[in-house]
């Protein structure tokens, strides 16, 4: 990788949906070499997928919340699942935006979004608890995200 791969890179953290012909008259690239550098940056695993960021407000999905998940390992391998099977069967809950598997007091942190501090109390207690393995939660509710 190199100083014009960087600045395609970052160019697209910037601005994901920028098109090749976009990224080469901003940077004075020739449109072919863009294309070649976006296809081996993806190749070798640089890019992995290009996303969107959301209006949330404008979706109705105002309450976020940041959640510390502690697990009870004996139980996880009685239901004979790991600490990244209960990371995936948590991402597909309703809701969950990221998980993070993490070192420190806790086992894992959630970030959650809904609409308002019922959905995400139903979200909590009829989901996430509900999962077996999960000892403890401690909730923090994102006030700004900067």
């Amino acid at each position: 990788m190199d100083e014009k791969d960087r600045k395609i890179i970052s160019m697209l953290e910037g601005d994901g949906s920028l098109s090749g012909r976009q990224i080469s008259r901003k940077t004075g690239m020739p449109v072919t070499t863009v294309h070649n550098r976006l296809k081996k940056l993806r190749e070798d695993g640089i890019i992995k997928k290009y996303t969107i960021e959301l209006d949330h407000k404008k979706l109705g999905k105002t309450f976020a919340a940041l959640v510390h998940v502690s697990c009870n390992y004996d139980v996880l391998r009685s239901e004979k699942k790991d600490q990244h099977k209960l990371a995936n069967e948590i991402s597909s809950l309703p809701g969950v935006e990221k998980v993070y598997i993490v070192t420190g007091s806790t086992d894992m942190i959630v970030r959650v979004r809904t609409s308002d501090v019922e959905e995400y109390d139903r979200f909590l207690f009829k989901r996430l608890q509900a999962i077996p393995g999960i000892t403890d939660t401690q909730t923090f509710v994102i006030i700004n995200e900067g």
